[in-house]
């Protein structure tokens, strides 16, 4: 199960399937076997490369353009609110601004699941049959997307920001006219390491366990109001939450712009400041978002999910086999039955 009905999640499983069109083979009369072999091949070769190409890499492209978009506008009212002072927008402004751009990515990346964040592809691997060997390619994708979407913003606003900052080339990460901001998360100065370490652990935590209560068809089930929910869901996040850390629960969407904000030249306190916060962000979204699954499934859940198996699941640490952590080995040998 996905961000998104599971019917949604398998387009690009059962697309592949239709890649290759299947042709019936005449014997009889001089239209001979191979013959029709021949034409198959040929037939095959004729056909435009590009729509091949795009269905067995639909979940990937899926999740670049979803990403991609959460950055844009994510990432997009960041900057406004910044580089105008606060005179065209204000930290409400950026609380609804992320929302809408969860909203919109999950409607761009329905096809793959709209997962637009690798925690929560990781939490759907472990609870809800992901298929494991689609973690990579999410991760990667994802993580393009979110750099392309900053180095879009980035692109955009590249005027404002030299204006802002007091002059071209000039980029800092702290101070009065700091604007790196923009593209990543930084911590507030009081904050203790513990305190970072918390604020996002609690804040993935929530986000997983209400997507999971959301997708529940045994719940109440947001249904076709996903995409809205989930405005409403990282709004209140980011309005109740956000101020201390800047609520990443992300790493794709934190990492992808620090990289990004890095190579166009905000140096090296990118990595150092916050006493090297970066980590932060990248590791502890995935353990809050398992964190937040774990309780949903525990507590709520009814489904197939290791929390509902013997021992909490736990015991295939004892059966190091395929047949045991493959999420989808099981299901191939029921359908070749």
């Amino acid at each position: 199960m996905s961000i998104l009905p599971p019917s949604q999640d398998s387009v690009s499983e059962s697309s592949n399937d239709k890649a290759v069109p299947v042709h019936k083979v005449q014997t009889g009369g001089s239209f001979t076997h191979d013959e029709a072999a021949n034409g198959d091949v040929m037939a095959l070769e004729k056909q435009p490369r590009w729509p091949k190409i795009r269905t067995t890499w639909q979940d990937a492209f899926s999740e670049f353009f979803g990403t991609m978009i959460l950055i844009l506008f994510g990432d997009g009212v960041v900057a406004q609110v910044v580089l105008s002072n606060g005179t065209k927008g204000e930290y409400q402004s950026i609380s609804w601004g992320w929302g809408i751009a969860v909203m919109l990515g999950v409607y761009v990346s329905g096809k793959s699941g709209a997962h637009i964040n690798p925690a929560v592809t990781l939490a759907n691997c472990v609870f809800r049959g992901h298929p494991w060997r689609k973690f990579p390619v999410y991760l990667l994708a994802q993580l393009a997307g979110a750099m392309m979407g900053a180095a879009i913003v980035y692109g955009n606003y590249r005027s404002a920001i030299d204006v802002f900052e007091g002059g071209a080339g000039i980029r800092t990460v702290s101070g009065p006219s700091a604007t790196a901001g923009i593209f990543c998360t930084y911590p507030a100065a009081f904050m203790t390491r513990t305190g970072m370490v918390f604020s996002e652990f609690i804040a993935s935590t929530i986000l997983q366990f209400v997507i999971f209560a959301l997708a529940d068809a045994n719940n109440i089930g947001a249904g076709p109001l996903m995409p809205l929910c989930l405005l409403f869901l990282i709004f209140g996040i980011g309005a109740c939450f956000g101020w201390e850390t800047g609520y990443a629960i992300n790493l794709a969407r934190d990492f992808g712009p620090r990289l990004v904000s890095y190579m166009i030249g905000y140096g090296h306190e990118v990595w150092s400041a916050g006493g090297y916060y970066f980590w932060i962000p990248m590791v502890i979204p995935f353990l809050g978002c398992l964190s937040g699954g774990a309780l949903y499934d525990f507590f709520i859940y009814t489904g197939e999910s290791p929390m509902n198996k013997p021992y909490l699941g736990l015991n295939r640490f004892l059966h190091p086999k395929k047949s045991v952590w493959s999420n989808t080995h099981n299901k191939a040998v029921d359908s070749n039955v």
